[in-house]
């Protein structure tokens, strides 16, 4: 077991009504003038842009909005946000939308209190002493960023995909309204559920057998969310499992699921090149990169598997094969994320075959050009990750 460190200082206001606290939240967290942004036209024609914008100056504080975020969220928007913040003299930012939005909300915060260029924080040339407060109104799900330390941003110089954690980038609240997710299209849901299970997955897959109530709270986690999604995509205003999901989508990347574990985050890294190379939707990535990563590290700590499989598949354990329980639990992942619409290998994402030019220059961004390791359970160098594209092909 793992010495840890719990620290989750946002304060979440989760219901129906929950937005009508925007404007006494903001002002209590000290933001007289906001930046209120935003992606793209769904918050301005479900009325929530307007209710929220209004609520804050109801409340005399001042509001310059920015939308225009895109999934994969662009460098070029948070430049553009810091400028804007600083012509406007903005003291606070309000993110209303989905992890994308957050992330480039969050990015923003850490280039308005710093002199240099913010992609330093993402390249690892510097770290954030400052950054201007934030909160979040959330609408979709999935990456868990309303209660998170990360955020994650790509510069399309490249198209390099690069993530940053500080724990000056938590919210100082969230505002959850599980009706605001009512309207998500199918895919949606389902690439947000599969990020929030990966989030808890990439904690859950460790070395570290030892931190049993942690282990204990991520399957329950898991299961929660398998059974929810299924709810959601046959009824879509299911208030009940709306909710389940969008509590899951924040307990998932916390940090609380991670408690006395050293983390993994190799089929995240693995990820991020897909999404910057090809701009698929980064729950998709995920489903497609998964199953060839369990299958390659599987033998680092079998019994996790044979565990996951076990308890959070419901495969039958048969104790006289444990590499054949754990591979049948991969089997049924893939059955699951087939039954949700997500796909299970790179051709499946991207509806062509990849190239191994491609494989190579994903490889070599993911290495950080072959200097670079990814990977708790087992520490990932080029070659293991080549070896991973090429089965996920």
């Amino acid at each position: 077991m793992k010495d840890f460190v719990y620290y989750t200082p946002t304060e979440v206001v989760f219901g129906e009504k929950s937005e009508e606290q925007i404007g006494k939240l903001t002002r209590r967290y000290g933001g007289t003038k906001v930046l209120v942004h935003y992606g793209g036209q769904s918050a301005i024609r479900s009325g929530l842009l307007d209710k929220v914008c209004n609520i804050l100056s109801e409340e005399g504080i001042g509001v310059v909005k920015l939308g225009g975020v895109v999934p994969n969220p662009r460098l070029s928007k948070v430049r553009e946000g810091i400028d804007l913040c600083r012509k406007e003299g903005v003291d606070f930012i309000v993110a209303v939308g989905g992890g994308s939005v957050i992330d480039s909300a969050k990015a923003i915060g850490y280039g308005l209190c710093y002199d240099g260029d913010v992609w330093d924080f993402y390249t690892g040339k510097a770290q954030a002493t400052a950054m201007m407060p934030l909160a979040t109104v959330l609408t979709i799900p999935a990456a868990g960023s309303e209660m998170s330390d990360s955020s994650v941003i790509t510069n399309e110089d490249g198209d390099v995909k690069l993530g940053y954690s500080n724990r000056l980038s938590r919210p100082k609240f969230a505002i959850m309204n599980p009706r605001r997710t009512f309207t998500l299209p199918p895919y949606q849901t389902a690439a947000g559920v599969t990020d929030m299970m990966m989030h808890t997955m990439e904690r859950y897959f460790t070395k570290d057998d030892d931190m049993d109530l942690t282990t204990d709270m991520a399957e329950a986690l898991l299961r929660s969310m398998k059974n929810a999604v299924f709810a959601v995509l046959k009824d879509p205003e299911d208030y009940r499992y709306r909710a389940q999901i969008m509590w899951g989508g924040s307990l998932a990347h916390n940090g609380l699921t991670g408690c006395g574990v050293t983390e993994d985050w190799a089929t995240h890294q693995l990820e991020h090149e897909l999404s910057g190379m090809f701009d698929v939707t980064h729950g998709a990535g995920l489903a497609a990169i998964w199953p060839s990563w369990a299958r390659y590290v599987m033998k680092e700590n079998l019994s996790r598997f044979v565990r996951f499989a076990v308890n959070v598949m419901d495969v039958p354990n048969d104790y006289t094969n444990p590499e054949g329980t754990a591979l049948k639990g991969v089997e049924a992942m893939e059955r699951f994320y087939h039954a949700i619409g997500m796909p299970i290998n790179i051709h499946e994402l991207i509806g062509r075959e990849i190239t191994d030019d491609e494989i190579q220059e994903m490889v070599r961004k993911c290495s950080r050009d072959y200097k670079a390791t990814c990977g708790g359970l087992k520490p990932l160098h080029a070659e293991d990750m080549k070896a991973i594209y090429e089965m996920a092909k």
